[in-house]
């Protein structure tokens, strides 16, 4: 299993950037961003697999970019032109070293989760 420490979360207005952090003391096949808004499902936002292929939901599609630092093994989703539906808990995941379709529909995919860190848009 992987330890997975989550930052980077806040309030910002509307149109303002974040970038969230996920140190990571493992490998993964498969790293992904999910989040949950309240009262709602835990729907994915982006993965990325470690030959470098990317996904992204629609919604954040032109405004999220999901990397990954090899040198710091870490994750990070930069978020820009934030909006208030982007209000939500943010959640790093991995699959760890099991093969993976890397997904951001299937949860079970993804053996370690983050702590989570709060988004908060406004308007």
């Amino acid at each position: 299993q992987i330890q997975l420490v989550e930052s980077g979360g806040g309030s910002v207005q509307a149109g303002e950037s974040l970038k969230l952090s996920c140190v990571a003391d493992g490998f993964s096949i498969c790293w992904a961003w999910f989040r949950q808004a309240a009262g709602k499902e835990r729907v994915g936002v982006a993965t990325l697999t470690t030959k470098g292929a990317t996904t992204y939901d629609s919604s954040v599609l032109g405004r999220f970019t999901i990397s990954h630092d090899n040198a710091k093994n870490t994750l990070y989703l930069q978020m820009n032109n934030l909006q208030p539906e982007d209000t939500a808990i943010y959640y790093c995941a991995a699959s760890g070293a099991t093969l993976t379709s890397c997904t951001r529909t299937n949860l079970d995919e993804y053996r370690d989760w983050g702590q989570g860190t709060q988004v908060s848009v406004s308007s």
